[in-house]
């Protein structure tokens, strides 16, 4: 009979595995994530017009999205395909270049001062006066046609007003940016017309006209001259600079490349092909050499459905027109809702050869075009700011899916919240605008992260001083500190490593933190598999950190430093996961936020800690050659010298322990530099307050004193009371008859005798005092 294994059974599941979801803005739920093709996820993000320098908002949408990126690889394993597109021809774009290279041109002609310049720039200040700052303004402040210096100071007058500027912000939320710009020209003016009556017209008065008039100036030659700008380089040279400006900044942030970055203008001919396609399958029409999207056309059939992410938005037309940009005309569309696939280029505007005529992409267009150049006809993720949701996005898959002729062209749709600074969207016209340069200057690109992080990734941001100052400043110390710590005990155990004790140093309170590790991998996993809830994973963290320094630092327990080592390092896996710092894998700690030099130079490290340490024993050698009485108290002020300050400004600290062995911390020189001088301005002001209030006590001493330097039998005698106060006195200086000759009452002679008793006492402490002073003085 053959010899058999016995049966064996599959074990029964005693917890699910968590599966992630994803809020969907295409259900505005959280749904289930599953990839078309196994592990690989195809995933395009909408990327930067580049035309201006980046913001905060393009932190929070770029910072955030790399943050989802990182989990999705990183954490979930999925081999993540990362396209983003830069738009280098749009709108913003074209107007931006001419009014630059305009400008440009008008400064560089403006030599010196003349009548005519001043003329030119004060026709342009009215011209932005009545177009620009009258949109705020009441009916009755409007100025007309020549008017406009007339009016000027009730105008000013009314922009200081607080209460009357509020009315005028609500008329137009770019009053107060408006009447900025035309105030400073207008004292440009002023300043230049001094000067010409002083017949003083150096190019230096002109150049400061020009310079201080320049967003006027701007948009009157762009009007006047735009027609004028033929050299296709203007827009290309704009956009390329700002392109590379995003990457620095976006460098700077620490947010990954993208796998594949497309252009706009590298993608022309395709798009014109797209076009055609679109106007084949019959959602699209040519108008005066302009393509448009028929979005009833589109809507009416049965495969297709217009607007899925917004469908309550499809008749804004303020989102539509802005969506179309400024330059865009409006006729010949069969329906407000239509959009631009393909534009005709006007003079001034750079174009590119098509079927329909010399012309330019729309803005929606171009990321259907080069996504499905990337991925085809349907990919997983979609990814963009909120604020693009409609029409932009909306329109892109109306597109794509015309051409492709499919019924979803995007999956997963997902979208970063608004961004709000101190509680008000931001804006220029509100001036709480800020640059990503201005805000480095102030965070560094972990605390900027670290803020995003908790913060949900969909929800809206009220990013404020207090929320830096704050909560992030606190997590980041938090984290600073523990990874500290822990590099010191695992330092410490390893530099005093001998044979068992015979001890295992597992028992209860070893157990609840393995216990309390694995509970928080796995509320970790499903953190993230919860959309991403990246607050509740650093949370999970941050408690779990906790619980670690309660075990480090209970009394009278020999740590299990390889339980504490495993424990630290998943927590600055996690962290580095995040984008928080780089570093090696299993590193304790979150690693540096910058990158140091690859190579080390040994003496150069060395030779600093090495000195310090010799000058300490050269110290404590001299002290024992010499065989002082006061050579023990001498050496205990060397060490404590050595600790508080030579080591510090090494960036080690020590830290005494109960066994007197002190545990050393490679630490920031700056924080402990800053820890120390704190505890001693601490101390300084406790022995400031100590001394005050020995001062005080020395001060009642001697009033005590002064008062009780009048005998007794003198108190009641002139000078010590005014002149008639008593006429007669016994033996002993107590009063018994008042000023006008009457007997003293038995209360009265009663009250005068208690403070007679009263002045003995303290005169009697009084000669003792001064006998002491007397005696301290040798006298």
């Amino acid at each position: 009979m053959a010899i058999r294994q016995p049966a064996w059974h599959l074990p029964p599941r005693q917890i699910d595995q968590p599966v992630l979801k994803i809020f969907n803005s295409l259900t505005k739920t959280k749904t289930e994530f599953i990839p078309i093709n196994g592990s690989h996820v195809k995933w395009y993000n909408c990327g930067p017009t580049v035309y201006d320098a980046s913001h905060m908002g393009h932190a929070r949408n770029y910072v955030t999205q790399d943050i989802l990126r990182r989990i999705m690889s990183d954490y979930f394993g999925y081999d993540v395909h990362f396209v983003m597109n830069v738009t280098d021809i749009d709108d913003k774009i074209i107007v931006r270049a001419r009014q630059n290279h305009l400008f440009s041109q008008f400064r560089n002609s403006a030599t010196t001062l003349s009548a005519d310049l001043l003329s030119q720039v004060s026709d342009a200040w009215g011209n932005y006066v009545r177009e620009n700052v009258s949109k705020g303004l009441p009916v009755e402040e409007k100025p007309s046609r020549g008017e406009e210096e007339v009016r000027w100071p009730r105008i000013a007058e009314l922009a200081q007003d607080q209460s009357r500027k509020l009315e005028c912000l609500k008329r137009d939320e770019k009053f107060d940016m408006h009447f900025t710009a035309a105030n400073r020209t207008f004292a440009a003016i002023e300043t230049a017309r001094l000067a010409l009556s002083a017949n003083q017209s150096s190019g230096d008065t002109a150049l400061r006209l020009v310079d201080e008039s320049r967003d006027i100036l701007s948009s009157a030659l762009d009007k006047k001259l735009k027609d004028t700008v033929t050299d296709q380089s203007v827009f290309r040279s704009l956009a390329a600079y700002w392109e590379g400006q995003f990457f620095k900044d976006m460098e700077r942030l620490r947010v990954r490349q993208p796998d594949t970055v497309t252009r706009v203008t590298e993608y022309v001919p395709e798009i014109v092909e797209f076009v055609q396609g679109i106007i084949k399958n019959g959602y699209g029409y040519e108008f005066e050499s302009s393509v448009y999207f028929d979005t009833g056309a589109f809507d009416a059939s049965d495969r297709h459905d217009y607007a899925k992410l917004e469908p309550w938005s499809k008749g804004n037309r303020e989102l539509l027109a802005e969506g179309e940009g400024v330059l865009s005309s409006t006729s010949g569309r069969r329906s407000a809702s239509d959009f631009a696939l393909w534009k005709a280029s006007k003079p001034g505007e750079p174009s590119w050869p098509s079927p329909w005529g010399p012309g330019r992409p729309g803005w929606h267009i171009e990321c259907s075009v080069m996504a499905s150049a990337i991925f085809g006809d349907r990919m997983d993720i979609h990814s963009g700011g909120i604020d693009l949701a409609f029409p932009h996005h909306d329109n892109e898959m109306a597109q794509s899916e015309a051409y492709h002729e499919c019924g979803a062209w995007v999956n997963y749709f997902i979208h970063t919240g608004h961004l709000h600074i101190e509680g008000l969207k931001m804006s220029k016209s509100l001036k709480n605008f800020i640059t990503i340069d201005e805000i480095l200057q102030r965070f560094t690109a972990r605390q900027l992260r670290l803020a995003f992080l908790t913060q949900l990734w969909n929800a809206k941001i009220d990013f404020s001083e207090s929320m830096m100052t704050g909560e992030v400043k606190s997590l980041e110390v938090t984290f600073n500190n523990f990874f500290t710590n822990i590099r010191a005990i695992i330092s410490q155990a390893r530099a005093h490593e001998d044979q068992s004790d015979g001890e295992h140093y597992y028992n209860d309170a070893e157990r609840e933190l393995m216990k309390s590790l694995y509970d928080s991998k796995t509320a970790f996993r499903a953190a993230l598999c919860d959309s991403f809830n990246t607050p509740e994973a650093l949370k999970i963290i941050r408690d779990l950190v906790s619980r670690i320094n309660v075990y480090i630092n209970s009394p009278g327990r020999k740590v299990n430093v390889s339980l504490v080592e495993q424990s630290a390092t998943w927590i600055g896996d996690m962290l580095r996961m995040f984008g928080l710092g780089e570093g090696q894998a299993s590193e304790i700690g979150w690693g540096q936020e910058d990158e140091g030099a690859g190579g080390v130079n040994r003496e150069e490290t060395l030779m600093p800690y090495l000195r310090v340490l010799s000058s300490f024993r050269d110290g404590v050698r001299q002290l024992a050659i010499a065989k002082s009485d006061n050579a023990l108290k001498e050496i205990l002020k060397l060490s404590d010298k050595l600790r508080d300050d030579d080591l510090v400004s090494l960036g080690v600290a020590l830290d005494d322990q109960e066994d007197g062995k002190a545990l050393v911390k490679l630490v920031s020189p700056a924080e402990l530099i800053k820890a120390r001088e704190e505890k001693r301005l601490k101390l300084d002001a406790q022995a400031a307050k100590k001394a005050a209030a020995a001062e005080e006590v020395r001060q009642k001493r001697l009033a005590k004193m002064e008062k009780g330097r009048v005998p007794p039998e003198e108190m009641f005698r002139p000078p010590n009371v005014p002149e008639g106060t008593y006429t007669r006195w016994d033996e002993y200086g107590l009063p018994t008859a008042t000023g006008s000759g009457e007997e003293l009452s038995k209360n009265q002679q009663k009250r005068a005798r208690k403070d007679w008793d009263l002045q003995k006492k303290l005169h009697e402490e009084f000669l003792a005092w001064k006998k002491e002073q007397e005696s301290a003085a040798g006298l």
